[in-house]
C-alpha cells in the first residue's frame, strides 16, 4: 500500500506540474499572439470602422491593449512561480507547520494560515496593480484615482474580505470536519444561500462604500429609461448615477441586485458621452440579459460547477496522495481547502473558452433584444463611442478572443447589429 500511494502521489504531482507548465505556457503564448496580431493591424483602421473611428484612435486602442497584454504576461509569470513555490517549493507546508507550533490546531491556526497565504498573494500582485493603474491607465488618460483613493479602496477591500471571508472560511472548515462524508452537499447549499444574500445586499451595503450613487435627475433620459423599463417589465428600486469618474474615465451601465433590491446604475462618464437615445439602447442591451434569463442561467452554471468542485474537494480531502503530490507532508482540513483553491484554476482552465463562448452567445441575444426595443443604429453608435472612449481594440487575435473574450469582437458585433437594423 505505501508503494501504491507513493506511485499515485507521484503521478498526481507529474500531472499537476505538466498542467501548470502547459497552462502557463499556453496563456503566455496567447498573450504574445494577441500583441503580434494587434501590432500587425495597427497601421489601418478596419474597413467597417473607417468612417467612424480615426487612425489615431485605432492606434491608441492597439497600444493600450498591447500594454495591458504585456503586463498580464508578467502577472501570469509571477502567479505560476508563486504557485510552484507554495506547492513544490514546500512554502505552504512550512507555513502550516510553523503556525501550528505557535497556535496549535484550531480556528486561530486556520485563519492565520489562510491570512498569510492571502497576504503573500496580495503583495505579489501589488506591483502589477500599481503599474497598471498609475502607469498604463494614466499614460493612456484613463486613470483618475489618486494614491489616496487607491490605498483607501485597497483598505476597504481588505476589511470586507476579512469580515465576509473569515466566517465563510471557518464555516467551511467546520462543515468539512463535522458533517460526515456528504459535507460538501451542505456546504454547497450554504454557499448558494450566501451568494444569493450577497447579491441582494451588495447594492445597498457594499457598493456605497466605494462610490457615491445619486438618483438619475428628471429629464429626457429618465423619461426614456422609465418607459423602457415599463416595456421590458423590469421593476427597479431606483435609477442611479455612479461617480465612476472618480477613479477612471471608462464608462459603463449595469443593473445589480436581486429581487426587490434591483437597481439600474449609470456611470457618470457614460452619461457625459452618450446621447439619451444611445444610453437607452445600452440599457436595453443590459435588460436583454434580464429578459433572456442570462443572469439566472449563469448562476445555474456557476452553482453546478461549484457542486462538482466541492464534490471533488470532498474526495481529495481524504486522499493522502493529494497532499503529498502538492508538497504537503501532513493532511489537514484547512490545508485541503487552501490547496484546492490554489490549484483548481490550473485544472479548470480548459473551461475558459467554453464559458467565453457561452457569454458571447448571451451578448448576441442581448443585442438582438435591444435592437427590438430601440433602433439598432442607436446601439451601434453607442458601442462605437464606447470602443473609442475605452480604447477597445478593433482587431483582437481570433484565437485569443475565442479563449478569453466574454463579448464578441467589435467588427462581428457591429455587423450583426447592422443586419438587424436592415432586417
Amino acid at each position: 500500500m505505501p508503494l501504491l500511494m507513493y506511485n499515485v502521489s507521484t503521478w498526481f504531482n507529474l500531472i499537476f506540474l505538466s498542467l501548470l507548465a502547459v497552462v502557463t505556457t499556453g496563456r503566455l503564448w496567447l498573450a504574445m499572439r494577441q500583441v503580434r496580431f494587434i501590432q500587425r493591424h495597427r497601421a489601418q483602421v478596419p474597413p467597417a470602422f473607417q468612417t467612424r473611428i480615426s487612425l489615431s484612435e485605432h492606434q491608441k486602442a492597439a497600444d493600450y491593449t498591447c500594454a495591458k497584454a504585456k503586463l498580464r504576461m508578467a502577472h501570469l509569470s509571477v502567479e505560476a512561480v508563486l504557485l510552484f513555490v507554495f506547492t513544490q517549493g514546500g512554502l505552504l507546508d512550512a507555513l502550516h507547520l510553523h503556525i501550528l507550533e505557535i497556535t496549535g490546531r484550531g480556528p486561530l491556526h486556520d485563519l492565520a494560515l489562510a491570512g498569510t497565504i492571502l497576504l503573500i498573494g496580495a503583495l505579489a500582485d501589488l506591483p502589477t496593480s500599481l503599474y497598471g493603474t498609475f502607469v498604463i491607465e494614466a499614460h493612456f488618460g484613463f486613470n483618475r484615482a489618486t494614491p489616496k483613493v487607491y490605498w483607501m479602496d485597497l483598505l476597504r477591500e481588505t476589511l470586507i474580505t476579512i469580515l465576509l471571508g473569515a466566517p465563510v472560511f471557518l464555516a467551511a472548515i467546520w462543515m468539512m470536519d463535522s458533517l460526515g462524508p456528504l459535507w460538501w452537499l451542505w456546504a454547497w447549499a450554504a454557499w448558494m444561500a450566501f451568494n444569493i444574500v450577497l447579491m441582494a445586499l451588495y447594492p445597498t451595503l457594499i457598493a456605497p462604500l466605494f462610490n457615491r450613487f445619486t438618483p438619475l435627475p428628471p429629464g429626457d433620459l429618465r423619461d426614456r429609461v422609465e418607459a423602457l423599463l415599463q416595456r421590458c417589465g423590469f421593476r427597479a428600486s431606483g435609477l442611479f448615477v455612479m461617480d465612476g469618474s472618480r477613479r477612471s474615465s471608462h464608462g459603463n451601465a449595469y443593473f445589480t441586485g436581486f429581487g426587490r433590491s434591483k437597481r439600474v446604475v449609470f456611470f457618470d462618464t457614460l452619461l457625459s458621452r452618450l446621447e439619451p437615445s444611445e444610453t437607452e439602447a445600452v440599457l436595453a442591451h443590459e435588460l436583454g440579459h434580464f429578459r433572456r434569463h442570462h443572469v439566472l442561467q449563469k448562476m445555474g452554471v456557476l452553482f453546478i460547477l461549484s457542486l462538482i468542485f466541492l464534490a471533488l474537494l470532498g474526495w481529495f480531502k481524504e486522499a493522502a496522495w493529494f497532499y503529498q503530490g502538492l508538497g504537503v507532508t501532513t493532511p489537514d482540513t484547512a490545508l485541503a481547502l487552501i490547496l484546492f483553491v490554489l490549484v483548481v484554476p490550473v485544472f479548470a482552465f480548459p473551461l475558459q473558452p467554453i464559458m467565453s463562448l457561452y457569454s458571447r452567445r448571451h451578448e448576441f441575444e442581448a443585442d438582438a433584444y435591444a435592437a427590438h426595443q430601440t433602433p439598432a443604429r442607436n446601439l451601434i453608435s453607442a458601442l462605437v463611442k464606447l470602443y473609442q472612449d475605452n480604447a477597445a481594440t478593433l482587431t483582437p487575435d481570433p484565437l485569443h478572443s475565442a479563449v478569453y473574450d466574454s463579448h464578441p469582437p467589435a467588427a462581428v458585433r457591429i455587423a450583426r447589429l447592422e443586419s438587424l437594423a436592415t432586417a
